[in-house]
């Protein structure tokens, strides 16, 4: 670009700001960011939101098209795929959407995917879904739910009643561990608030002193000299510079700010393990050092559920009998690799390759290099079998046992 082509097409945005927008509504603080409920969002309990919420969204989810015997065909280049992969709407990618639906459904219980924009009415026609939206499901009727939902247009959330035929409604698959009144997880977050308002009041800054007295306070008088005498140390110790007060000689002070002991750290410890125990998970998924096992167990009794549940309510709601009938579906694919350790990539590219899975090319992808142009590179062949293209297209030569029959057959005719 030239010179004065740039002036011409240059842009700058502090500078041709007409006509000025101006709302009426501003946050400092992102307003359609989900909040957990009171007490889980200083525990453990978000934690592990957080890291099951990031592994549901790092499972791939496509609009997809399935051939004759229900295998995956290609992707479909839809507004649903769009959402799913590129913008779910103004403010969040696909999968930071996929990681709020996850993160709503484990705190809610049940979340609803509402389609705030398609290309057509869905209350008179089929639609393909522009932009959506995560919402907190407020209140059930027969054939509609009020959702509360943020309306980007005023920078609020508004509550909508909605018909349930287009909106997906997902529930936690492991609502009787995470959301129950009394499942393991409720019963762990009531004892972690229950130790941390201990601590608070552990820490409050208060003395904890009983000061004891040379004569009896039973009489009104001297219950009334007694809470004279309290006052007047709390005087001293309040206006000291150092915090420094006194007694008389026949006055004794005893301090009762020591450790409680109590049994809570030990059912802590025990509510933990079960939950752990119940999600199908350990600690080492959280530090990193689990195994390849452990990460299958996890995914398969965690991840694979709650991703299941997000895709099959999609698919109910966002496709139609029609579409479904045509081959069309929402799937989803783990990547297998990911956990594959590099000294052992190797072994396996050879025995994918050699039994013609994948491609040259394809593994090249997989470990993150970049195609091939060689010949051959896109084709699902044994290359440790040497197969030239003249030697498949040469014609098959006769024996001489064969002419031999041959001639005899003819001269028999």
């Amino acid at each position: 670009m030239g010179f004065g082509d740039r002036l011409a097409h240059a842009w700058n945005a502090f500078m041709g700001r007409d006509p000025t927008f101006r709302h009426e509504f501003g946050s400092s603080t992102r307003p359609d960011r989900k909040r957990l409920h009171y007490g889980n969002e200083r525990s453990i309990v978000s934690a592990i939101y957080n890291r099951i919420a990031i592994d549901v969204a790092s499972v791939k989810i496509e609009h997809a098209r399935l051939d004759e015997n229900g295998r995956y065909k290609e992707p479909i280049q839809s507004g649903l795929n769009s959402c799913l992969n590129l913008a779910a709407n103004i403010d969040q990618t696909g999968r930071a959407f996929i990681q709020d639906v996850a993160m709503s459904m484990m705190d809610e219980g049940v979340v609803a995917i509402v389609p705030v924009e398609s290309d057509y009415d869905p209350n008179t026609r089929s639609f393909d879904p522009l932009e959506l939206r995560c919402g907190k499901i407020v209140e059930w009727f027969p054939s509609e739910v009020k959702v509360e939902l943020y309306n980007e247009a005023t920078g609020k959330k508004e509550e909508l009643i909605l018909k349930k035929e287009f909106v997906a409604i997902v529930e936690n698959p492991l609502y009787a561990v995470m959301n129950q009144y009394n499942s393991t997880l409720q019963r762990l977050i009531r004892k972690l608030n229950l130790i941390d308002s201990i601590d608070e009041m552990t820490a409050s800054g208060k003395l904890d002193l009983i000061i004891q007295l040379p004569y009896v306070t039973k009489s009104p008088a001297r219950r009334a000299l007694a809470e004279q005498r309290r006052s007047d140390i709390e005087d001293q110790l309040a206006n000291s510079k150092y915090g420094i007060a006194y007694i008389d000689g026949t006055e004794h002070i005893t301090q009762l700010n020591r450790a409680l002991e109590n049994k809570l750290l030990t059912q802590i410890e025990y509510y933990t393990k079960m939950l752990y125990s119940q999600l199908g998970m350990t600690e080492a998924v959280f530090d990193g050092t689990a195994d390849e096992a452990v990460m299958l167990n996890y995914h398969n009794r965690t991840i694979e559920p709650m991703v299941s549940a997000i895709v099959d309510a999609m698919r109910w709601k966002f496709l139609t009998q029609t579409a479904r009938t045509q081959g069309q579906s929402v799937v989803f694919f783990r990547d297998a690799f990911r956990l594959v350790p590099v000294n052992q990539m190797a072994d396996i590219a050879d025995k994918f390759t050699r039994n013609e899975i994948l491609s040259s090319n394809e593994v090249r992808q997989i470990i993150g290099f970049k195609p091939s142009n060689q010949e051959g590179a896109d084709e699902l062949r044994n290359k440790n079998i040497n197969q030239k293209a003249e030697d498949k297209n040469a014609p098959k030569e006769e024996s001489p046992d064969e002419e031999a029959v041959k001639k005899l057959l003819s001269k028999g005719s």
